[in-house]
């Protein structure tokens, strides 16, 4: 099981091998009685950058990233605000059913909504992705292989029927999740790429508050974010007390890394440690051989100067959503200019398709 927070701030990593894979993906949050939150949020992200974000207090859709603002227009953000507003009221009766089927009155109550794609530029493979989630645990999860939804939960049988049987809203999502959201991700990457597909070598450090304590090694300033941080023994994989941290984000857009290796001073210069960085896209490993004079500490001193920070749209948007969710906890990651060939990105077309009733 994999934590919901963790595929807000995945950056793609939940979809995304070690490679040149890339992700779209929506998140589609409605809340019942949590104070001081939106009722109705919505997260759309590139490459695990935040491009655009709705909620039910503004009730407008608006553009995270420059990039989004320049190559877009009126229209385009007009549409994505009416299907937004549409899914607000879809998801808010859900939210109603869903306390009935469960025999349920107040509370807090969480209804989760993920759905997007990846695509690989270098081998052409797409895949997709799309499922409910309520109160921390999975509720309906849309089968890739058959294209059709899967019931995890007694509760949700009586979806599981409707929706299975509407073949239109079938083939509509099929479609929508192997051929258009692959478009717009193509075309948001486009609009995008001096941001997202730029790559920025990393700021190699090894950090060690006491003699006693792990060597940390912290990568800062990559970008993008898909990257591998291990320790080497003697010129092998070192595994044992190895234990990574998440990828965050900085300040600036890019990320940051670090792995804890528990080894004692006499073992490591006895034998040659060393930490191994790959970026994806950058060729060349950026190495830090285990010695004392590469080991920087905060010994004596009140407070340490290499703690990490985690800063930026979406940090903020994890402490939100952690204060909020809580266990919430899920399985499972062209020219220029608006090409108005389809106003909107997402799969709640004028169909209606994507906003499904539950």
């Amino acid at each position: 099981m994999k934590g919901f927070i963790l595929m807000v701030l995945g950056v793609g990593h939940l979809y995304e091998a070690f490679g040149v894979s890339h992700s779209m993906t929506y998140f589609y949050t409605t809340s019942s009685e949590v104070p001081n939150f939106p009722e109705f949020v919505v997260v759309g992200m590139v490459d695990g950058v935040q491009m655009v974000h709705y909620d039910s207090n503004s009730k407008r859709m608006v553009p995270k990233q420059d990039w989004m603002n320049k190559r877009t227009n009126t229209q385009y953000w007009e549409s994505q605000t009416a299907t937004a507003l549409v899914s607000q009221e879809t998801f808010k009766t859900d939210v109603d059913i869903l306390k009935q089927r469960f025999n349920q009155s107040g509370g807090v109550h969480i209804l989760q909504y993920m759905y997007g794609c990846t695509w690989d530029d270098e081998t052409g493979q797409t895949g997709g992705f799309r499922q409910h989630g309520y109160d921390g645990e999975d509720f309906l999860v849309y089968d890739m292989k058959t294209f059709t939804w899967i019931a995890p939960k007694q509760q949700a049988e009586i979806t599981l029927r409707k929706w299975n049987r509407d073949q239109s809203g079938l083939a509509f999502r099929q479609n929508y999740l192997t051929q258009e959201c692959i478009v717009w991700l193509k075309r948001y990457l486009d609009y995008g790429k001096s941001t997202l597909m730029r790559t920025v070598p990393p700021s190699v450090s090894l950090l060690q508050k006491t003699p006693s304590s792990p060597v940390t090694c912290h990568a800062t300033g990559f970008y993008p974010s898909g990257v591998m941080v291990v320790w080497q023994k003697n010129g092998q994989d070192h595994h044992e007390d190895v234990e990574h941290g998440e990828t965050l984000h900085n300040d600036d857009g890019t990320f940051q890394k670090s792995t804890h290796l528990t080894v004692t001073p006499e073992e490591w210069k006895n034998n040659k440690y060393q930490c191994v960085v790959q970026v994806t896209g950058i060729k060349e490993d950026f190495i830090k051989v285990l010695i004392e004079s590469e080991i920087q500490t905060n010994r004596g001193d009140p407070a340490p100067n290499f703690v990490p920070i985690i800063g930026g749209v979406v940090a903020l948007l994890l402490v939100v959503v952690v204060v909020v969710l809580g266990v919430v906890i899920w399985k499972k990651k062209s020219k220029k200019g608006f090409v108005p060939a389809s106003t909107s990105d997402t799969d709640s077309e004028n169909s209606g398709k994507g906003a499904q009733k539950i």
